[in-house]
């Protein structure tokens, strides 16, 4: 028996494929398209997704495919020669600093179709199954497991695979999700866009060490513009209205360069459409993410607007995290309550990342919906490494219901990112993420003297555990428990058992 099946190899899928094949877990990935995707959506990774692509062997693979780090720039403008609204970043230099001094990750700027094949190379490196042109058709879920038939694009031949688990990274129009019924809430449809990738060679507009995001509200079209790790590639949208009668037929080829020689204010451009596709930017989150033996993953767990660039972070984050429960619990480590903490605390995350990206769409896209229904903003660096985890994983010793604290003074508490800390020359803490960790303070050798687990000393200010303390780190990089209290007999190994629901 296949120990995971998992459908779709997007950045959920094809992460968590690779993350429980290196944590030895028995994988098969299915995908009905031919191959990954060929177009650079999805661009740009997140000092927090690079700390797990680092415990995943993959995090230089995936910074060199992005090229040299660029400047950041992201506008909100009539064209991107045109009049500015808004500055939102102009020099990113002082973010990477304040960045840097907690976590030592660094971030990427590789697109989704450079990141999936390295992923998917090392899931098979570590002996996952992949199968494209294979999509799945039906499944039935009991007590041990799930039966699930595979049909074969090509040839029609049908099989039937039974495995323990079934993770659905089928996408946002999730067939898995709906045939289990599990409704969505949110804000739901918020625009309708044609996606562009078009070449074109724009030496003299956009600098080669630059990454360029106009978001474009011109008096003839709404709109965006970003240039890609390609050479001459770039990414263009525009929005259409079906509430007005139109459709994304109407935008002819000639319509669509026209409005891109708008967008640039290039006139004389001859760019050339590589791909175009509609699509519907929404913001909607699944209501479940775990039934019984099935789990959603990426966008079949939520739908977010693509402002502020954490879809995609936060799908490689949704694979990571339910790869490394279920591989504590198919290796008999936890109980199957910590696979309930993957709906608790992903779930939540999501409505987070939501909230963020809309109040980003309102503001740089579609200021016409402002209102009391908005969520405020958290601040993206907040909602990237300043979020807390809410669940049975985590003993919270403090009653601050705050989704977030400030990301750039990291407090130590539960539930948080556990700070960066020098635990060796050229060693940080966070290349300890992958494993359970105890930290203690430099006189905490009572707690090295009992620790089943890896154990080093740090400086116990910064994790509020004093000389005497400990703190007990979560593979994801996450504090599970600390205090500051001297080692007693059997406290970590109780808390242990507590955390991984035992």
């Amino acid at each position: 028996m296949t120990d995971v099946l998992i459908t779709g190899a997007g950045l959920a899928g094809t992460s968590a494929a690779m993350f429980l094949a290196r944590q030895g877990v028995r994988v098969l990935l299915v995908e009905r398209h031919a191959g990954t995707s060929p177009h650079p959506r999805a661009s740009g990774q997140f000092p927090r997704t690079m700390e797990v692509l680092r415990a995943g062997g993959v995090a230089d693979e995936v910074r060199k495919a992005g090229g040299e780090e660029r400047a950041l720039r992201i506008k909100v403008a009539e064209s991107v020669q045109g009049r500015v609204m808004h500055t939102i970043i102009e020099d990113f230099d002082e973010f990477y600093e304040a960045t840097a001094k907690v976590t030592p990750a660094g971030w990427g700027s590789a697109s989704q179709d450079q990141v999936e094949p390295i992923l998917l190379a090392q899931a098979r490196k570590h002996g996952a199954e992949v199968r494209f042109g294979t999509e799945l058709t039906s499944f039935e879920q009991d007590e041990d497991g799930v039966t699930a038939q595979l049909l074969t694009v090509e040839t029609g031949h049908v099989e039937t695979v039974r495995v323990k688990y079934l993770l659905a990274a089928d996408g946002a129009r999730s067939r898995i999700r709906e045939t289990l019924g599990i409704p969505r809430f949110g804000k739901g449809r918020l625009a309708n866009h044609i996606g562009l990738v078009f070449e074109a060679d724009l030496t003299g507009l956009v600098p080669s060490n630059e990454v360029w995001l106009h978001y474009l509200q011109n008096p003839k079209f709404t709109g965006a513009f970003v240039n890609t790790p390609h050479a001459n590639r770039h990414i263009f949208s525009v929005e259409y209205h079906p509430e007005n009668g139109e459709s994304a037929a109407d935008y002819t080829e000639e319509r669509l360069i026209e409005l891109i020689r708008i967008g640039l204010d290039m006139p004389e451009l001859n760019p050339e459409i590589v791909w175009r596709g509609a699509w519907e930017m929404a913001a909607r989150i699944a209501e479940r993410w775990r039934d019984n033996r099935i789990f959603l993953v990426g966008d079949a767990g939520k739908v977010t607007p693509p402002t502020g660039g954490m879809g995609g972070n936060t799908a490689v984050l949704d694979g990571f995290d339910i790869a490394w429960k279920l591989a504590a619990v198919l290796k008999g480590e936890a109980g199957d309550g910590l696979l309930d903490t993957y709906e608790a605390e992903r779930k939540e995350y999501a409505q987070l990342v939501v909230n963020e990206s809309l109040h980003n769409y309102v503001h740089r896209m579609a200021p016409h919906l402002a209102g009391l229904d908005i969520p405020e903003s958290v601040g993206t660096e907040n909602a990237m490494l300043g979020s807390r985890r809410r669940s049975t994983a985590v003993i919270i010793d403090d009653d601050d219901d705050s989704p977030v604290e400030n990301a750039f003074e990291p407090s130590g508490r539960p539930g948080f990112h556990a700070p960066h800390s020098w635990i060796s020359p050229g060693k940080s803490t966070v290349d300890l993420i992958g494993q359970w960790v105890l930290l203690t303070g430099q006189d905490g050798q009572a707690w090295h003297e009992q620790a089943s687990v890896d154990c080093y000393p740090v400086d116990g200010s910064v994790y509020g555990i004093g000389d005497k303390g400990a703190s007990l780190i979560r593979p994801d990089g996450v504090v599970a428990w600390r205090t500051s209290e001297e080692a007693t007999p059997g406290k970590l190994e109780s808390v242990l058992k507590q955390v991984l629901s035992c």
